[in-house]
């Protein structure tokens, strides 16, 4: 058996493979509910063969979205719609199903991709006042976010914990907090948008207050069974921001508080980012965070062929990959992966004579 198709526990999660399908916005959500768009998108991906699917950035308030098409989990109507939702797509396959709860912070209210991602200025019908650490824009010339107050941050957690159990009462599997890409608990982490200089400011432990707040509040709110873990940007990219350093000591912190596995991505805080983007880029920051756990640590980023997943495991770089952008190019993705390293896979009973001439073996029904 090859080290991508073995099985791996995040917790009390137990996976049949080390495949993430990793949570990716589809901006499709209907007054912040779940609609027709989302069945057929977690649908195609939950027949994948992967070893997890994770539902896409999910508010945990109105305001935490990043743009007006962004799926919430906030009030009543958002558990309805996914409730219907995640029926459909468990009638379809057994895959474990995890969703990443989210707060966009200053880096809410914008447009969706494709119509630009500008910001929405808080007068127009899409749009809303954002809140921060601090009261700095994410680009300079743009509305600045509200210096969240200490009543904002207690409302804040609170939503995560709200947040957390109705996921929980879903059903899902697991909840990855989301702590990367600029939004609003990494804007707490890095000194490059946060100038405050109370309890949650100046100093890493200060710094680091409200994502290990969420955390245990997070996991408060839900049953034992479900997973809970953190995503975070390794480093800012940019000098003077947050870094690998500090990445290991948030990643400390969390392991010491019984989180179930760290995912490991980077960038997103600051327009300045010098990424030096390419196969595997972010891959050593997994690997020297895995050195400092206990906690399984998830890769990600550029991580597009089965032999360059393989070798990240078998070299034990991390013990999941991430597979985002290359899933919606092929959702097919973890069948080619199990037929080019020799193993099998989870495929549905209609799609079982779909194995190539040869591979007669690659299938297993679920």
């Amino acid at each position: 058996m090859s080290q991508l198709f073995s099985p791996l526990s995040l917790g009390p999660l137990d996976l049949r493979n080390r495949i993430v399908v990793a949570p990716m916005c589809q901006y499709s959500a209907d007054d912040s509910n779940a609609s027709d768009w989302h069945l057929m998108h977690l649908g195609q991906l939950a027949i994948s063969g992967a070893g997890l699917l994770i539902l896409e950035a999910t508010a945990v308030e109105s305001r935490g979205r990043i743009t007006f098409a962004d799926l919430g989990l906030y009030r009543d109507a958002n558990e309805r719609a996914l409730a219907k939702v995640l029926t459909s797509v468990r009638g379809m396959a057994d895959i474990p199903l995890g969703i990443q709860l989210a707060h966009a912070g200053r880096k809410a209210s914008t447009q969706r991709p494709w119509d630009g991602g500008g910001v929405i200025a808080s007068s127009h019908p899409d749009g809303w006042q954002t809140i921060s650490a601090s009261d700095q824009p994410f680009e300079p010339g743009t509305p600045a976010p509200v210096a969240m107050s200490e009543a904002d941050i207690d409302a804040v957690v609170d939503a995560f914990a709200q947040a957390a159990r109705r996921a929980d009462r879903l059903g899902l599997d697991l909840i990855e907090i989301h702590g990367a890409h600029g939004y609003l608990l990494h804007q707490f982490l890095s000194p490059l948008s946060n100038a405050r200089r109370d309890a949650y400011g100046g100093s890493l432990a200060n710094r680091m207050r409200l994502a290990l707040r969420v955390f245990d509040a997070t996991r408060e709110a839900v049953s034992e069974r479900v997973s809970v873990g953190m995503r975070i940007s390794a480093t800012d990219w940019a000098e003077g921001g947050w870094d690998l350093e500090q990445s290991i000591a948030l990643a400390k912190a969390l392991d010491a508080r019984g989180c179930h596995f760290i995912h490991v991505s980077s960038g997103g805080l600051t327009p300045q980012q010098q990424i030096a983007a390419g196969p595997n880029y972010q891959v050593p920051f997994a690997q020297a965070i895995k050195t400092e756990v206990a906690m399984p640590v998830i890769a990600v980023g550029l991580i597009t062929e089965p032999a360059q997943a393989e070798q990240i495991l078998a070299e034990g770089c991390a013990d999941a990959v991430a597979l985002a952008r290359a899933m919606l190019y092929n959702p097919r993705w973890p069948w080619h992966a199990a037929a080019e390293l020799g193993d099998t896979v989870t495929a549905p009973p209609q799609y079982l004579r779909s194995a190539p001439h040869g591979a007669k073996a690659l299938f297993q029904a679920p």
